[in-house]
């Protein structure tokens, strides 16, 4: 489905209008990935342990047919997290867990099942590429923690620390304290870290809280935009968030379509989605977007039409 990415948005917060260097992150707008690290699941890997008990029957039973349906419904992803930061995308959905039996220190990503690449290495790749990119700026949200204890969160946030060091931008006093770019590049902040773990965000400043995401859980996009907009009619958050326009399948509807993907359930609805995207505005205003992230990120117009949203903001 994605092509060969982009690279024509890889620098696209540092060509923005100087206009927009002075509006907080929250009332621009920034594309994401949803459930970023997709696209290195492994075949060899267990079901997650989050997952219902009958998907885990159905594994047990019929190994060799579940594995390969579960894998073609959990990729969301074709591009790999540089591709994807190269084409413009600066919220990154990081879904991270321990593998039950695996490795003590090994933490990996996972969407239904658990991901190939680990995510000490992924964060170290995350931070190369900020590297060369240095008026950038990326949201990692850091979420799900299946099977975490309070040992390897603190092992979690220690690599965290020591990757990314000062590029590291603290939360503020207050949940509505949002910087804006010219105020990042002049402390040389790069990453905004968002943990959804109350405990751990209340003992480490370099943490944020959990960033809403509006997650429809549909099938058919006509739900999901419905879903989408009730949310905005009831007003945006007062910070960062999320809206999500990710199609999700349930297990019905995977075991009745057995021969397909997500890939293939999304493409056919991708002109409706976009439609949606396009009719968006940033903003202070209570129906404005912030944050828009999609699957396929390569796929389409997709990036280059959140980041265009922001020339609303000019007129």
């Amino acid at each position: 489905m994605d092509g060969q990415p982009s690279c024509s948005h890889a620098d696209w917060m540092s060509q923005l209008c100087p206009r927009l260097w002075d509006v907080p992150l929250h009332h621009l707008s920034i594309p994401g990935s949803h459930d970023t690290m997709t696209y290195c699941l492994s075949r060899k890997s267990p079901i997650s342990g989050s997952e219902s008990r009958l998907l885990h029957l159905l594994g047990q039973v019929a190994p060799c047919i579940m594995g390969p349906m579960v894998l073609r419904w959990s990729v969301t992803q074709t591009l790999d997290v540089k591709q994807q930061l190269d084409a413009g995308v600066r919220y990154l959905d990081l879904r991270i867990a321990h593998m039950q039996g695996g490795s003590e220190k090994n933490l990996h990503f996972e969407h239904m099942i658990y991901t190939t690449a680990l995510v000490e290495d992924t964060l170290t790749e995350i931070s190369e590429w900020l590297e060369s990119h240095p008026h950038e700026v990326i949201i990692l949200a850091c979420r799900n923690f299946e099977g975490m204890t309070g040992d390897l969160h603190e092992y979690l946030i220690d690599c965290i620390k020591n990757i990314f060091g000062d590029s590291l931008c603290p939360r503020g006093v207050r949940r509505i304290d949002i910087p804006t770019l010219r105020q990042l590049w002049a402390h040389d902040q790069q990453v905004i870290v968002s943990y959804e773990d109350e405990t751990c965000v209340g003992h480490h400043a370099e943490l944020w809280p959990g960033i809403p995401y509006w997650w429809g859980n549909q099938v058919k996009s006509q739900a999901l935009l419905q879903y989408l907009e009730t949310m905005r009619s009831c007003g945006r958050p007062g910070g960062l968030f999320v809206a999500g326009i990710n199609l999700t399948e349930n297990l019905p509807y995977v075991l009745s379509h057995p021969s397909g993907s997500l890939e293939m359930l999304t493409r056919p609805n991708l002109r409706l989605l976009m439609a949606w995207v396009r009719a968006q505005q940033p903003g202070p205003g209570s129906g404005c977007t912030n944050i828009i992230a999609g699957d396929f990120v390569g796929s389409n117009s997709f990036v280059g039409e959140v980041i265009g949203l922001n020339q609303k903001l000019l007129q």
